[in-house]
């Protein structure tokens, strides 16, 4: 599959690229990155190269899709589908420190979530959201796109801090995508 670039009113979503290293590395160093998501820690220059030559890769395979997002020309943050075992895409996104409570972040995944439910993948019945438990501002943007509050998964995360809970939501195609009440928030 060949990368697609998303564009938004403010923001430009497009396949990360070697030049974007020295900002993904950057970023990765922000202690809630590391914390909620599956980055390695500490976050080496090496990492942020390998990743570039994963995302690449993911695209050509048709595993996964990843965009950096990009506001005013300048790397802000990650957003992706990533297929789970179930078939189900999940999403996941992170956004710079510098743009966190703009928007930016529900901006980018609901484009992505357009893009994922978009009539040339009829096969996408299911979007789902996982996020490690107490990672209200991830919640909230879930929940403002639609999602559904489905549960949680103990010790579910895994990464170089160790084990945690997880909260995980889900979208189907036909849901009305309007915020509901979740019981954790």
């Amino acid at each position: 599959m060949e990368p697609e670039t998303l564009r938004t009113a403010r923001l430009e979503l497009s396949a990360p690229h070697d030049g974007d290293v020295a900002a993904i590395h950057a970023e990765c160093q922000d202690a809630a990155i590391q914390r909620f998501t599956t980055v390695p820690s500490p976050y080496l220059p090496a990492d942020a190269e390998t990743f570039v030559e994963l995302a690449r890769r993911w695209w050509a395979e048709g595993s996964e899709a990843t965009w950096a997002i990009r506001l005013d020309d300048r790397l802000v943050g990650m957003a992706g589908l990533a297929k789970l075992p179930s078939g189900a895409p999940e999403i996941g996104y992170w956004v710079s420190a510098s743009v966190r409570g703009r928007g930016v972040a529900t901006e980018a995944a609901r484009a992505v979530v357009d893009w994922g439910f978009a009539p040339e993948r009829p096969a996408v019945a299911r979007i789902e959201w996982r996020a490690v438990a107490g990672n209200v501002g991830s919640a909230r943007i879930a929940r403002s796109l639609g999602f559904r509050y489905e549960g949680l998964l103990r010790q579910a995360h895994v990464n170089a801090l160790g084990r945690a809970d997880l909260w995980v939501g889900g979208l189907l195609r036909e849901d009305d995508r309007g915020p509901v009440d979740w019981s954790v928030l």
